[in-house]
């Protein structure tokens, strides 16, 4: 979802856009803007509800595929093939991601929301989302390696097609049974979710790989990265910022009346943001990964693709549900913690690597 301002030298140490810097900031000015709107203009949530298909708000639907497209045309498929050469990348990469991250999140989630289970739904739905676009930025200010990173990143892309849907009928329905955990009669649509999965990630997917083939094959690499991406990056940003307005225009009156949810929301992701990104870290370093690997592996851990959380709770769920709600504040709590582990990223390369973090990554274009 975000980009990195171009710089002249390759080997030097990547800087984010005004635009990203100023992320939190704008995610929260979207949401008084949303609350204001939702308080003061009636007749909000009638108008979004007589522009429904499927029970999708058309407009919110549009907002999140302007939202994926970008991220989605960032990522180089054509890598995919490279990360087969370090199996303990890979194996690593792929534990952490489709095993502990979500399995951690639905620990977290019934240890955080045990009496709130639509929130409690809308977190673990994050943490099946694996991060496939703001990893690249993390790693980059990291000084990881940047081509490891991209190659996870179209390797989640492509698996949570697949993996997604399956992962969230099981931690939804099939495991809270198996553990006797009580639903309170909250119905998950597994067809639902695949549905969604396939429109809101499928088709951006779709646009974004034939992006990327048709840029690269009619006027090459070097002007799809520096010229085309830089010019649609931004509207990634644009679609979150307007699906919030719109998500928070509906949630005003249960925001207002339970403030402290958005509270409650927050400290489960804190929590897991940074056990994901320390396991991963140390994960790294036991396997003897360098620095750059072992940094690129936390933070492909860490990282969640909240924008398909989001349109996955909007289209299941509903615009004005409380799993929607969850998605939202994902983003607001992710991007300031994932800044702050990128300096102690750098410390740590110091410290327990022995390395010069600029020295250690591949900034190969």
């Amino acid at each position: 979802m975000q980009h990195v301002e171009a710089v002249s030298d390759v080997s030097a140490t990547p800087r984010l856009s005004t635009l990203d810097r100023w992320l939190p900031v704008w995610i929260g000015l979207a949401m008084i803007g949303g609350l204001l709107l939702g308080r003061f203009v009636p007749g909000v949530a009638d108008l979004l509800a007589g522009l429904e298909v499927g029970g999708i708000s058309v407009p919110i639907a549009l907002g999140l595929l302007v939202m994926m497209y970008p991220v989605l045309a960032k990522v180089r498929y054509d890598k995919v093939t490279a990360v087969t050469g370090d199996k303990r990348l890979l194996i690593s990469s792929l534990v952490l991601n489709w095993l502990v991250g979500p399995a951690l999140m639905f620990v977290l989630a019934w240890t955080f929301l045990p009496d709130l289970p639509e929130y409690r739904t809308g977190l673990i739905l994050v943490g099946l989302a694996r991060c496939i676009a703001m990893v690249v930025i993390w790693n980059d200010l990291a000084c990881g390696d940047r081509e490891a990173a991209a190659v996870l990143v179209a390797i989640n892309s492509v698996f949570q097609v697949v993996a997604f849907s399956l992962l969230g009928w099981f931690y939804l329905t099939v495991l809270p049974g198996w553990l006797g955990l009580h639903t309170e009669g909250l119905e998950i649509s597994v067809w639902q979710i695949t549905l969604n999965v396939l429109i809101f990630l499928g088709v951006p997917l779709a646009a974004g790989f034939a992006s990327r083939h048709l840029g690269e094959r009619r006027r090459g690499r070097v002007w799809y990265e520096a010229e085309f991406l830089p010019r649609v990056g931004p509207w990634a940003l644009y679609g979150l910022l307007f699906t919030i307005v719109l998500l928070f225009a509906l949630q005003g009156d249960q925001i207002a009346q339970h403030p402290w949810d958005v509270v409650r929301i927050a400290v489960p992701l804190l929590v897991y943001f940074a056990i994901m990104w320390c396991t991963g870290l140390l994960a790294g370093r036991a396997l003897g990964l360098n620095y750059a690997r072992s940094t690129t592996l936390a933070f492909t851990a860490a990282g969640n693709n909240f924008e398909l959380a989001i349109a996955v709770a909007i289209g299941t769920f509903g615009a004005a549900s409380g799993q929607a709600l969850a998605g939202v504040v994902g983003p607001l709590i992710e991007v300031p913690v994932l800044v702050g582990l990128v300096y102690v990223s750098l410390w740590a390369a110091r410290r327990w690597f022995g390395t010069d973090p600029r020295a250690a990554g591949r900034m190969s274009p």
